[in-house]
């Protein structure tokens, strides 16, 4: 899938990367994540406790890492052109709070500003760091879980 992304996304865009982000690959499929919401530069994501639960009953540490790296991919299909742009994971944290006994959501946004910042850089230089935390949230909106997460913008060919 190659998107042209300019200000505004159509509907048929949207749904396109709705898919893409809730089934790019069978693990995310076996998790059972759903995109709530979508539309440039942001992202809104669910992932179910159940099938997601460790040993002790709680959700699964390595599902709440997966939640809160997914809408990376999805901001990028969201934000960039993807046939001049490919996104890296250069460096993720989490710092767990509490357990997660509900579905847990995640959401992260990045403003106009700096999407045009990251494509400039990249355009000029090749590649361009970005970064943002991500509140794990559980149906109650208590945070259980924080990551810092740091992405890198590369133009292809480079």
């Amino acid at each position: 899938m190659t998107l042209k992304v300019e200000n505004a996304l159509n509907a048929e865009q949207l749904e396109t990367i709705r898919l893409a982000s809730e089934r790019p690959f069978d693990f995310v499929t076996r998790c059972g994540v759903q995109v709530i919401e979508v539309r440039r530069g942001y992202c809104k994501m669910v992932m179910p406790l159940k099938g997601n639960v460790n040993h002790v009953g709680t959700m699964y540490a390595g599902a709440l890492f997966t939640i809160a790296e997914l809408p990376g991919g999805t901001v990028y299909l969201s934000s960039f052109d993807t046939s001049k742009y490919y996104p890296i994971v250069k460096d993720m944290s989490i710092r767990f709070r509490r357990p997660a006994t509900t579905d847990v959501t995640v959401e992260i946004y990045l403003d106009d500003a700096e999407i045009s910042r990251i494509e400039a850089t990249t355009e000029e230089v090749g590649k361009c760091d970005f970064e943002w935390n991500v509140d794990i949230k559980d149906a109650t909106g208590e945070v259980v879980a924080l990551t810092k997460n740091v992405y890198q913008l590369r133009k292809f060919g480079m």
